[in-house]
């Protein structure tokens, strides 16, 4: 198989941002609720957009806290989430290849561009889809059928790239090839028994697959 389009996930697949998540959360969550959550708590919140989240935990303050959000975030991502090792290498070399690459990931617009823009791999890609762009969040197929309609894709010979259970699941959907990646998943355990078509435990291995393929 020559691949003809690859999409990538971004937290626990481009970036560790999950303790970088978890403290974002609860700074704001301290600020205006004064209470502290689990990271077990965060991550069943995950699936729709910060933005969604924060309006339902924060009311009259959402706006307050929005920005108090963000702040935080992008501040503090240089000390607490950088891009895997080998992986900026990877996107450059299948730019350089000509193989149309999407961002589908279930963070807000915002958070997305932050992370994209820290990590210094935005401008490789060539559609980016976030939560905020789509009319239902992932396990939701949308963001990649997109991909494969803007770009005339052959969806067999498309390759989703991503950490979670709602990789494999939007990648079956959308009928085209799933690998789930483990070096960081929150869902590690769940995601390796899911049967995704490919699953990689390191980038080396991930690099070596793409290296046959392209």
């Amino acid at each position: 198989m020559k691949l003809e389009g690859i999409i990538f996930d971004i937290d626990g697949t481009l970036t560790s941002t999950n303790e970088l998540i978890f403290a974002t959360f609860n700074h704001v969550a301290e600020k205006y609720l004064n209470r502290k959550y689990s990271k077990e708590e965060i991550i069943s919140l995950f699936g729709p957009t910060e933005d969604y989240i924060l309006k339902n935990w924060m009311g009259d303050n959402y706006a307050d806290a929005r920005k108090d959000y963000y702040n935080f975030y992008s501040s503090n991502h240089e000390e607490m989430a950088g891009i895997f090792p080998g992986l900026k290498e990877l996107i450059q070399s299948i730019k350089s290849k000509q193989v149309p690459l999407a961002i589908y990931t279930g963070k807000g617009r915002d958070s997305t561009e932050i992370t994209l823009e820290k990590i210094g791999v935005k401008d490789y890609f060539d559609l980016i889809i976030s939560g905020d762009d789509v009319k239902i969040h992932k396990p939701s197929p949308e963001g990649i059928e997109r991909f494969v309609e803007m770009f005339n894709l052959n969806k067999e010979n498309v390759l989703m790239i991503g950490d979670a259970p709602a990789d494999v699941q939007a990648s079956r959907s959308a009928g085209v090839k799933c690998a789930s990646v483990l070096w960081d998943s929150y869902a590690r355990d769940e995601v390796a028994k899911m049967g995704a078509d490919y699953i990689f435990e390191t980038v080396e291995e991930l690099k070596k697959f793409m290296e046959e393929r392209l």
